[in-house]
């Protein structure tokens, strides 16, 4: 295991030379390059997560538009790639995209993007709380992992790297990140104000820096990780971050996902050896009023698109590193309710983005919506487990190739939506 003195000597110096306008002087890469672990100035592959809490409409943002079952189920809500019903963008004659996922459309268009449709949990749990418990553990039948499935990646990754390699921009630690790895939860790069709360091996703890973290607690995370590291990322030129101009063109939405993917385009810019991010999008528990081509989903699902595609845009040269993937812990109802919106359901769609996606394709096995095929008579069945989903991204794109380990119980296949 790498010596965090090493990590002083020459992550130090790396973390500086981000801050310097004419590039890595050759004394820095030297002494970089003699440590034998991943060079924090480095490009690294990344996998950028977004957890749509609240379960989202995967039968309004990706529409089955041409099964008539859905039109009878959904006479208020019901939208097509016709002007007169919401103007849906066809994708391939039978599913159509929102709308508002305007931003987003053109990637699909290139085959950048893939859509899986039917995706989901095989728990049946209709609660908010147990079904993202289940899929950020990775293990949608067991309440006792005490690990996330993305903190188990990072074990699995096999390499030593810089405090920076798992990040999540919150205000606490998600349940993805639990567990024996280090990651940080940090909800602005411009004050570290660093939460560790949820973090069984930092119960409690929270402060406003580094510093601070590590003059409160002599706790076993932070004795490993040792106040030398704390001085060498005290070493990122925080005037380059708040003085951080997006590419050319490209405008973040004024919003908590805009703002967290802005974070984390700036630290994957840094090259600080970021490999696993995580942000997160509320507000998506549409049970009343929730509109069709305008309306409270069209509004949030506007500002999901548009902060992706300003994101993805930024990246620039760096989109070759990077594979971004959605997820949300169960859909909503194919019959809509008395109050104009949707009830919790079971399946939903997630997005994969990524250069080494073989996009342009909506994954599905989704037959028809007659309410004989439906679960229960009233939810589209999952008929894609998540973890075929999670696995096939972290295989190809983070080459972790040990899904007994990364999702214990499951000896499910990787659906085949990676290039190799």
């Amino acid at each position: 295991m790498t010596n965090r003195r090493a990590f002083m000597k020459s992550g130090a110096m790396a973390l500086f030379a981000t801050g310097l306008g004419g590039g890595l002087p050759a004394f820095v890469a030297r002494a970089a390059q003699s440590q034998k672990f991943l060079q924090p100035y480095k490009k690294s592959k990344v996998l950028v997560c977004i957890f749509q809490r609240g379960a989202m409409d995967g039968l309004m943002a990706v529409s089955p538009y041409a099964d008539p079952a859905l039109k009878a189920a959904r006479p208020g809500l019901y939208m097509s790639p016709a002007a007169t019903e919401g103007q849906l963008f066809d994708l391939d004659g039978r599913f159509g995209l929102h709308p508002a996922l305007d931003g987003l459309y053109p990637y699909f268009s290139e085959k950048r993007m893939a859509i899986v449709h039917g995706v989901g949990s095989p728990n049946n749990t209709r609660s908010h709380f147990d079904a993202q418990d289940y899929m950020e553990s990775g293990t949608p039948f067991s309440k006792s992992t005490s690990s996330g499935w993305l903190n188990r990646a990072i074990g699995l990754m096999g390499h030593d790297a810089t405090p920076f390699r798992a990040v999540s921009v919150t205000n606490a630690l998600p349940r993805s990140f639990y567990g024996q790895e280090e990651s940080l939860a940090i909800s602005n790069l411009q004050d570290f104000a660093i939460q560790m709360r949820g973090n069984p091996m930092a119960a409690g703890l929270a402060a406003k820096s580094f510093e601070e973290l590590y003059d409160q607690t002599s706790s076993s995370i932070l004795n490993r990780t040792g106040k030398e590291s704390f001085e060498a990322i005290k070493m990122l030129n925080l005037n380059s971050i708040r003085n951080y101009k997006a590419a050319d063109g490209v405008v973040y939405p004024a919003s908590p996902l805009g703002n967290a993917l802005k974070q984390i385009a700036i630290l994957i810019k840094m090259n600080v050896g970021l490999e696993l991010a995580f942000a997160e999008s509320g507000g998506w528990d549409t049970h009343f009023n929730q509109g069709t081509a305008n309306g409270a989903f069209a509004r949030n699902l506007k500002d999901f698109g548009d902060s992706i595609a300003a994101f993805w845009k930024d990246l620039g040269a760096y989109q070759d590193d990077v594979t971004l993937m959605t997820m949300t812990e169960f859909g909503r109802t194919v019959k809509q309710n008395g109050t104009g919106g949707t009830d919790h359901g079971r399946g939903s769609c997630l997005f994969v983005l990524g250069n080494d996606v073989q996009g342009g394709t909506v994954y599905n096995k989704v037959s028809s919506l007659a309410k004989e095929e439906l679960e229960d008579g009233r939810d589209l069945p999952v008929s894609t487990d998540f973890r075929s989903v999670f696995s096939s991204v972290a295989g190809t794109h983070l080459m972790i190739n040990n899904n007994r380990a990364l999702f214990p119980g499951w000896d499910g296949t990787p659906l085949l939506l990676m290039k190799a």
